[in-house]
């Protein structure tokens, strides 16, 4: 296990939020970060992601390890498939290095012992919306398996939910955060499937 505290840890401060076990595909183009990438290449090593919002690089991001190379350009240019491992947060930023770097800590979770009734409940949720967006069932198994982090890694939240979930340090809260979330995309689902069956009706509303 790396150690907690890494020094030089490579960032990319970007316009989204990763979380452990997404996979986040992105084009590389600035000197800087082609070099970062190369570094990270070479060493077989992790760079972070932390979200560049309006008010400033926010201090949790996410390790990111990278998974292949979808494409390089000619002129350095790189397309690469990323998948987040563990959340961080920068104690200290370095800008005298060839791409932005800083020191950063690992995160882990508080001991507590985890509730069954909010495992229950978000993977019932989780389950209930992939079911209802793909018209596919999760298999059973798999779904008892999964942390807040695996399933909410496979949903399109907003920054603010996503950010929210990396800077919460219990699961059981994790679990109850993204029980909301899902339950909150079945709503937004719901009212998609009614708007576009009233424009399938012309505005009309049938009676059976």
């Amino acid at each position: 296990m790396p150690d907690r505290v890494v020094p030089d840890f490579p960032l990319f401060p970007l316009g989204i939020v990763a979380l452990p076990h997404e996979l986040v595909p992105l084009r590389v183009f600035e000197e800087r970060y082609l070099a970062m990438i190369a570094d990270c290449l070479q060493r077989g090593s992790e760079f972070g992601i932390v979200w560049a919002a309006d008010e400033g690089v926010r201090a949790v991001g996410c390790a990111m390890e990278i998974t292949e190379i979808l494409e390089q350009m000619d002129d350095g240019r790189m397309n690469i498939l990323t998948r987040g491992t563990r959340p961080f947060r920068i104690v200290d930023e370095r800008h005298d290095l060839a791409y932005p770097a800083g020191t950063v800590e690992f995160l882990t979770d508080k001991d507590e012992r985890a509730d069954a009734k909010t495992q229950t409940a978000a993977h019932e949720a989780y389950g209930a919306l992939v079911t209802q967006a793909t018209d596919r069932e999760p298999d059973a198994e798999e779904l008892t398996a999964m942390t807040a982090y695996q399933m909410a890694a496979t949903v399109d939240f907003g920054l603010e939910a996503k950010q929210g979930l990396l800077d919460l340090r219990s699961e059981n809260a994790r679990l109850r955060l993204v029980t909301r979330l899902f339950r909150a995309a079945m709503k937004r689902l719901d009212f998609i499937e009614r708007a576009q069956e009233r424009a399938r009706s012309n505005g009309r509303v049938r009676f059976s």
